[in-house]
């Protein structure tokens, strides 16, 4: 069995992964990842293959509300993390971070892992922020690490992510909806898929950073039009101006990656 250690393990990507890699034997971290000590005690008295860490404050909508507890937990708690391992754990084969497209700036274009940072949320400010400090304090060690840069998640039980948000609307209202800032051009990839993608990653030891999508671009007006249509409803949009963020995974492919294409209403 792989030794697996998780943060985030009660999270959505946290169950999934779980459920998937029927060959790891997980090791939970069920500490307050801001308290070096709790953090300390787990590293200290486990044995890993490799380490995959979750643990973050999510969505934006938490992220803005209270944003010095998620700076705490998205940075502080991967400080902490990091200490720890280079302290008792220096040989450890890998560390996955689950980082977010919220560190580029939007783009017409597919974005490269290259491109440049430009945190669109207080949430992509924090990932970053957490991405510096881990290249930073393993660059010169043997841990190979792995930033993994995930794109749109679907989400449809979380009441505060982008789709649940837009079911509720859309069932809760009367037959004739208006919606606002809906022309946004996204790349949505399933928790599934992240998971597949992740082990695969933790396959190949793959080392640095690397874009985790679909690489399909998807209007959120698409998907409003397809749940309306279940809901036998009508929607006029107000107008905005479109932003795009969707994922060069040419990395990815490398590795063998198949990109999906979604069914949205499954979700529904």
């Amino acid at each position: 069995m792989i030794c697996c250690g998780i943060t985030g393990h009660t999270g959505n990507l946290g169950k999934k992964i779980q459920k998937i890699a029927k060959n790891f034997k997980f090791i939970k971290f069920k500490g307050d990842i801001r308290k070096t000590k709790d953090v300390e005690i787990w590293i200290k008295n486990n044995n890993f293959d490799l380490i995959i860490h979750f643990a973050a404050i999510v969505p934006i909508s938490k992220v803005n509300k209270k944003y010095n507890h998620a700076l705490n937990v998205n940075y502080v708690g991967t400080e902490n993390l990091t200490k720890m391992i280079i302290k008792y754990k220096p040989n450890l084969k890998w560390f996955f971070y689950s980082s977010t497209s919220h560190v580029y700036s939007y783009s017409k274009k597919k974005i490269k892992e290259n491109y440049q940072l430009n945190p669109i949320s207080k949430y992509g400010k924090t990932k970053l922020m957490a991405e510096n400090l881990i290249i930073k304090k393993f660059n010169n060690t043997n841990i190979k690490f792995c930033i993994g840069r995930i794109f749109s998640i679907i989400d449809n039980k979380n009441k505060e992510f982008f789709l649940k948000r837009l079911i509720n609307k859309i069932k809760n209202n009367k037959k004739i909806i208006k919606l606002d800032n809906l022309n946004h051009c996204r790349d949505f990839i399933s928790t599934d898929q992240i998971s597949k993608a992740i082990l695969l990653l933790w396959n190949k030891k793959h080392r640095g950073i690397i874009n985790i999508a679909n690489g399909k671009k998807t209007n959120l007006k698409t998907i409003a039009r397809i749940f309306a249509k279940k809901c036998k409803k009508k929607i006029i949009f107000n107008k905005n101006k479109q932003t795009s963020m969707i994922a060069n995974i040419n990395k990815l492919k490398k590795y063998g990656w198949k990109s999906n294409n979604l069914n949205f209403i499954k979700y529904f």
